[in-house]
């Protein structure tokens, strides 16, 4: 699979696409540059497939990606993404997320994104 390095080495592009994904998890929307969306829609679609799945392979595999962060008292992000968006798009068959363009970043004129989901 193609994807783009984000000028980063491995383990720190890692880094940041677990980081946004437990983020978009945890919000449902964020705004980032267009590149680091469209690297984080191809992550977030598979994380709400395992999810629709909803069996204890699908959720340590998710494990291993999303990062333990608190949504609110006593709900992880993990277990936010297995208890409602896993069931919010199961009569959906892809396409969770959405990236809308917006301006340019002011300072240094990256590209920006908003992604959420649908």
């Amino acid at each position: 699979m193609a994807y783009s390095k984000l000028s980063r080495n491995s383990d720190q592009r890692k880094a940041l696409l677990r980081d946004l994904v437990t983020d978009i998890i945890i919000h449902e929307r964020i705004t980032t540059t267009e590149s680091k969306a469209f690297e984080l829609q191809k992550l977030a679609d598979s994380m709400v497939t395992l999810a629709k799945k909803g069996t204890l392979a699908s959720r340590r595999q998710a494990a291993e990606t999303v990062r333990p962060e608190l949504v609110k008292e006593g709900q992880t992000a993990l277990q936010k993404l297995f208890a409602e968006l896993g069931p919010r798009y199961e009569a959906r068959q892809g396409g969770y997320t959405r990236i809308i363009k917006t301006v340019p970043r002011r300072g240094d004129g990256a590209p920006m994104a908003i992604i959420e989901f649908v």
